[in-house]
């Protein structure tokens, strides 16, 4: 059975409680993430055969991080073992950090120095199926863009199916090009885009209504989700699904929906209105859900329902991958 292979950056992540806890406790629990990995814990928890690429430093830590993915039933054979050091990123605990910023210390990590004609795509994607990335590598440096751009040359070239995240991280794209200068000509490879109106407009350049909110109308925000994946299909002819998110802070939670353009129709997930324990992951979870509708033939609102309900699981979980099986996603959608 062919298998998904995921690319991307292996991140530790540092979550600090705020106002000196962390300080006068010695301890800040670390999680072991990165998008492309957290699509792959999920598919892997799903029973989906999936690989990871990525690369870290050849040490201890990194093989304990390995013997667990592994058990994890992740295949880590496309891995690199390189430099000298994984990428973290800091971001406190709690529910309420609209003041508090992500902070990324993953300049020099061995992911970042990866150089391209060093992976061997024709041998690496042998047994994949499915080839999945987001917007984060190629935001890294121009190094990091090449490579995403090999990797979908070859994969355009054997016929497998490719998706990305359009997840934006304004802070990663420091090194003298914008997004819409290098995005385009990765996603014109892709069969599956996933994001939001706003995400879409940043990297691509599609067209986005700044007053949407003042209408406070979830039919104009639906409209506007068809008129941003008309505009992508439009212009990437080979992209056939997309996906956009709508999660917006409501008293002290979020509400959440999602759509999904295919055929020249929308489908609409179900509305979740709650309290969320942590956000970090859930996008990539979302992304697993569509990868996993599509993997296992369901109709598309199969498909966006599903994934909606992952993501809005995952918001119930710390840390950055999901743990929730398969009864749990569907037992959230019964409710």
């Amino acid at each position: 059975m062919k298998k998904i292979c995921c690319f991307g950056e292996i991140l530790l992540r540092m979550s600090p409680v705020l106002h000196g806890e962390w300080i006068s406790h010695a301890q800040m629990p670390v999680y072991i993430g990165g998008a492309e990995l957290n699509v792959a814990n999920a598919l892997a928890r799903w029973n989906v055969p999936v690989q990871y690429c990525s690369a870290a430093p050849d040490n201890y830590l990194t093989r304990e991080i390995i013997e667990d993915l592994q058990q994890k039933n992740i295949d880590t054979t496309p891995f690199i073992f390189s430099g000298n050091r994984i990428g973290i990123y800091m971001l406190p605990q709690g529910t309420d950090l609209k003041h508090v910023g992500v902070i990324y210390d993953r300049a020099y990590s061995s992911f970042s120095e990866l150089r391209p004609g060093t992976i061997d795509w024709h041998d690496m994607l042998k047994d994949a199926g499915w080839f999945h990335f987001s917007a984060i590598s190629p935001a890294l440096n121009k190094n990091a863009a090449i490579i995403c751009k090999e990797a979908l040359m070859v994969a355009s070239k054997k016929n497998i199916t490719i998706s990305v995240d359009l997840n934006y991280r304004a802070k990663l794209w420091q090194y003298g090009k914008q997004p819409v200068e290098i995005m385009p000509e990765l996603v014109e490879h892709c069969d599956v885009i996933m994001g939001n109106i706003w995400s879409a407009h940043s990297l691509l350049g599609t067209d986005v209504d700044k007053y949407i909110h003042d209408k406070k109308s979830k039919e104009a925000y639906l409209q506007h989700a068809t008129n941003t994946a008309n505009a992508m299909m439009e212009t990437f002819i080979r992209c056939k699904t997309v996906a956009n998110t709508f999660r917006f802070d409501e008293d002290n939670g979020i509400r959440y929906y999602a759509t999904l353009e295919e055929g020249s129709k929308q489908y609409v997930s179900g509305e979740y209105r709650m309290d969320v324990v942590d956000k970090v992951g859930s996008g990539d979870c979302f992304m697993a859900g569509i990868i996993y509708g599509k993997y296992n033939n369901y109709q598309p609102q199969k498909t966006i329902d599903f994934a909606a309900a992952a993501a809005t699981g995952k918001m119930l979980e710390g840390g950055d991958a999901t743990s929730q099986s398969i009864n749990d996603v569907f037992k959230r959608l019964a409710t």
